[in-house]
């Protein structure tokens, strides 16, 4: 886990300690979208009321082929893709 995602996971801790998230991981789950192509979203969790989400969490730089997948996936996938970037003292998060 880079900076940026470590301190993300903090914040899916906290929200799991008040009851929001039933469970939450990091890189445990990993989409194949085609032939020799797989996406593995940084951290997936499952709300405490919804279905399976999976968070990306990004700094500043996002590379062409991660936006691609990303959005591939959410296209191929009836789960809540979301795009999560560091936001002054926050988090700006974005659904894809």
């Amino acid at each position: 886990m880079n900076k940026t995602e470590e301190a993300y996971s903090w914040v899916l801790e906290a929200r799991k300690r008040a009851g929001e998230i039933e469970w939450w991981g990091y890189e445990k789950i990993t989409l194949k979208l085609a032939p020799d192509t797989r996406y593995t979203p940084d951290f997936a969790l499952l709300p405490a009321v919804g279905a399976l989400e999976f968070h990306e969490v990004k700094g500043s730089f996002f590379r062409d082929d991660a936006k691609v997948k990303i959005k591939v996936a959410a296209s191929m996938f009836p789960f809540k893709f979301l795009l999560v970037r560091k936001s002054g003292q926050g988090w700006e998060i974005t659904e894809v």
